[in-house]
């Protein structure tokens, strides 16, 4: 790991928050940059201890286990350890990977029925003496799963009794009474997410199949969503014929939210685009002559389009493209019918 810099002394008291009355308690005493950056340097060494002396051929071992499993991939724990292997499996979730959360309190009650055989289970635990995994393991056994310890304390009872046993080296915690799993909880994140990475790279996770298990994020709706998923249209379209006056268009312009008129021929073919900029420059331009100008006189017939099969955010870099940015795409078909409209507002506000 990289190191950690200098800093001066700070103390808490430069604290943006208001300095409470002081009742104090008992034995405080202040915190200050120098303070942090030890404890930072210190969880740096001791995370730098873990990764000299990680057993790479035990987590391959590991890892080829995982990947090869016919099964489901459960993980177990209790307490912080629980936290970070319900984490793990999310994540492995995520990269498409089957995998569950298995509470060791209430498989003992009922939920051990949804392990298999072939099925794996993962139990993370800093001893290795957890009572409820412990009590767990021949229950799970009898369902046939493989049976995987997470540890870090050499010897332990767990890894004795499981068929692998993977060692997570721990110098010790940053607690300075050695107790609070701090260190240990951070080390088994780390293993655990690297080899869900891992795993997302031996099983050739592609992009767009990562985007399909993240739909709502903006990485799935940028790789997901095409234009006719966010398109306004039908009767949200604000369109116009040619030949209309431009003073008659005026609440077909304004009420449909697009700050734009489509221009369509008899057969809903587009023309061209009458934006509410073109207006402003055509009464400035024109003045009271505007009264008489038609839409079809003063239309842009050249405009920006996209088909409804495109990426939404190839319509979004569309608009962005020079000479300068627009703030809609009318959208047609091969045969330049209308059917839609995308604008940068409703790109916006799906997401993307």
């Amino acid at each position: 790991m990289g190191s950690l810099p200098l800093s001066s002394d700070t103390s808490l008291s430069s604290s943006p928050f208001p300095q409470k009355s002081p009742n104090p308690v008992p034995n405080q005493t202040s915190i200050n940059e120098s303070t942090l950056l030890n404890l930072f340097k210190s969880q740096q060494n001791h995370l730098n201890f873990f990764f000299h002396n990680l057993d790479l051929s035990q987590t391959l071992k590991f890892t080829v286990t995982l990947l090869n499993s016919p099964g489901t991939i459960f993980f177990s724990g209790v307490g912080k350890s629980g936290f970070v292997a319900r984490k793990i499996s999310q994540t492995l979730v995520s990269l498409g990977i089957r995998s569950a959360f298995l509470s060791p309190l209430d498989a003992l009650h009922g939920d051990i029925g949804i392990l298999n055989s072939g099925d794996v289970l993962v139990m993370f635990s800093k001893s290795g003496n957890t009572e409820e995994l412990l009590r767990l393991v021949p229950c799970a056994r009898a369902k046939g799963a493989l049976l995987i310890a997470v540890t870090s304390v050499e010897g332990n009872v767990l890894g004795g009794v499981c068929d692998m046993n993977v060692h997570l080296p721990l110098e010790r915690e940053l607690c300075p009474f050695d107790l609070a799993p701090v260190t240990s909880t951070a080390i088994q994140m780390v293993f655990g997410d690297t080899v869900a990475i891992a795993l997302m790279g031996a099983r050739n996770l592609t992009k767009e199949e990562y985007a399909t298990n993240h739909p709502a994020g903006r990485i799935g709706k940028s790789l997901i969503f095409k234009v006719k998923d966010v398109m306004k249209k039908q009767n949200e379209l604000p369109v116009c014929k040619e030949g209309d006056l431009i003073m008659d268009q005026l609440v077909e312009l304004t009420s449909k939210g697009c700050g734009c008129l489509l221009v369509i021929d008899d057969e809903y073919r587009l023309i061209g685009t009458f934006t509410d900029g073109d207006l402003r420059r055509t009464l400035k331009a024109s003045g009271e002559a505007i009264f008489k100008l038609t839409v079809g006189e003063m239309c842009n017939r050249k405009p920006r389009t996209i088909d409804p099969e495109a990426m939404a955010v190839d319509a979004m870099k569309k608009m962005e493209a020079p000479p300068s940015p627009v703030q809609f795409l009318p959208v047609i078909n091969q045969q330049t019918i209308l059917i839609g409209i995308v604008t940068l507002h409703g790109l916006v506000s799906a997401g993307l």
